[in-house]
């Protein structure tokens, strides 16, 4: 879609318009300067900037994540980083094709690889051959950095928590078609979760991820895998196109008030 006609920019300028804060929208809507007294603030991709550099760049590392949540004791499916082998010289290259044949025969329903540093739900593969191992690594590493691999686990719910500062402004599940994905991007929908256990038990897990890695306003995706729920992901930048399709004042009001905390 085209940048400048994201409801993400349309929540921005709104915002500005209502506080009396001078914004002005470039690179295609990419970015997003705004101007209030001496006060500046920029949005730059779904990036409005009010997480750290290095909480940000964790919850953009699948790996990372996996593994400081696994030192916090929080649920999650563990995710297991490899870099591509041009970095062979900051990170050992040999071995990493038998270490990750390793991993799928000790998860003989199969493994999930993808890019270790993208939310947009392409270059995912469901694994269970070496040949579909090699396949997905030569893809992934024609354009990434690192991959990332995961068991694949029967996923019997997907939902997202969108938070600032410990409070959640949007709780959906995100119902997938016919694809084994949930990625809204490929077709999933996205529902209101109504209050009850699930949602409890949905933001209660959400807040514990953000505050093992220190972040202020993401979106966590949590997955209900034989009766228990586990943190998949973690995403710095929150992206609410889907959801906007379908509940735009909502996702108006989310972003409002992560814009209340930017200009405080």
């Amino acid at each position: 879609m085209p940048g400048a006609h994201r409801i993400f920019v349309d929540a921005i300028t709104k915002f500005c318009t209502s506080r009396g804060i001078a914004c002005e929208v470039r690179s295609q809507g990419w970015l997003i300067v705004m101007q209030s007294g001496d006060k500046r603030r920029f949005a730059l991709g779904y990036d409005l900037g009010l997480n750290s550099a290095i909480s940000h760049r964790i919850a953009s590392d699948k790996a990372a994540t996996s593994d400081i949540l696994a030192m916090s004791d929080i649920p999650r499916i563990a995710h297991t980083q490899f870099s591509n082998p041009v970095l062979a010289e900051y990170t050992p290259a040999s071995g990493l094709r038998e270490a990750m044949q390793a991993l799928l025969r000790q998860h003989p329903q199969g493994v999930v690889v993808k890019p270790n540093e993208s939310t947009s739900g392409r270059l995912v593969f469901k694994v269970t051959t070496e040949a579909q191992l090699d396949d997905a690594m030569r893809k992934i590493f024609a354009s990434h950095l690192s991959l990332a691999v995961a068991p694949y686990v029967d996923i019997a719910e997907e939902v997202r928590v969108v938070l600032i500062d410990d409070t959640p402004l949007a709780v959906y599940a995100k119902l997938r078609g016919a694809d084994w994905r949930h990625n809204l991007d490929l077709g999933a929908r996205p529902v209101l979760l109504p209050p009850g256990a699930a949602h409890d038990a949905c933001v209660a897990l959400a807040v514990r991820a953000t505050q093992a890695i220190g972040i202020r306003f993401a979106s966590i995706d949590v997955v209900r895998v034989a009766n228990e729920w586990k943190v998949l992901e973690i995403n710095s930048g929150v992206m609410m196109e889907t959801l906007g399709r379908h509940h735009p004042e909502l996702v108006h009001a989310a972003y409002t008030a992560a814009l209340d905390k930017l200009f405080e």
